[in-house]
């Protein structure tokens, strides 16, 4: 049995201790971890829990330390993916087009892709093999904020980031952004930054032309705590335990 990469030993029942539980997920030493019980720095379905023999089943107990939330023990994958330009957001293309499935061709897992990039944009995408995750994290009741950034033609006035966050009517609703500014201004174009949580079709390019800043470059660069430095285009890593602990939350999962 395997917690995200590390064999977690369990007794006959499938329970562990809770302190042997933590020391095996990589959070502390097993004595660091008892002093976490014993302070009452760890939850397990929402109740402090400092008696060290208490046995927890890991594959289906919440458990936070310090109020971080510890991934269950699963057999699932869960990876960020820096989505070249011009890859198309599926696992397959009827016309031909590379496709993410091209980027992780050399994996043993059956992937799903957690929501969509245009394939002219680049950056940020999630990839799992756990289904029930995919579909959470996509459902527009539980979407986490998302950061872009892009180059979009003009100069970019304060005005019109004032636009942007006292909201934006499209033809298919109004969009909310949480967080818009200008990076940098390069001549006749410049760097936008914007948080957003919606997922709707081209929703950034669409708000962007609509503010009169058509974009020529778009990148994803976060998602939720979830950042995309280091990684060069085409490059996988594994979600840490802090980013899928924060991302099982948001999904209510």
């Amino acid at each position: 049995m395997s917690a995200h990469g590390r064999e977690i030993q369990t007794d006959e029942d499938g329970l562990i201790r809770l302190q042997k539980l933590l020391a095996q997920s990589g959070v502390a030493s097993r004595r660091r971890c008892e002093e976490l019980m014993l302070e009452g720095s760890v939850e397990v379905d929402g109740e402090v829990v400092t008696r060290l023999g208490t046995k927890v089943d890991p594959r289906t107990a919440v458990v936070r330390v310090e109020g971080k939330r510890l991934p269950p023990v699963s057999a699932h994958v869960y990876l960020v993916l820096n989505k070249p330009r011009g890859v198309v957001s599926t696992m397959s293309d009827p016309e031909g087009r590379r496709t993410l499935q091209d980027l992780v061709e050399d994996r043993p897992e059956r992937l799903f892709h957690v929501g969509r990039l245009d394939t002219d944009t680049s950056g940020l995408i999630l990839l799992t093999n756990d289904g029930d995750f995919a579909q959470r994290m996509a459902h527009p009741s539980y979407e986490v904020d998302k950061t872009y950034v892009a180059e979009v033609e003009g100069e970019v006035f304060r005005r019109t980031i004032k636009q942007l966050l006292e909201g934006v009517t499209l033809e298919d609703g109004p969009v909310t952004v949480k967080k818009a500014k200008v990076v940098e201004t390069l001549g006749e174009r410049s760097i936008v930054e914007l948080v957003i949580h919606e997922g709707r079709n081209r929703i950034v390019r669409r708000l962007l032309d609509h503010v009169g800043h058509p974009v020529r470059r778009l990148t994803r660069t976060a998602i939720g705590s979830v950042q995309l430095k280091g990684l060069a285009p085409g490059e996988l890593r594994d979600l840490t335990h802090d980013e899928l602990g924060e991302l099982l939350d948001a999904a209510s999962m």
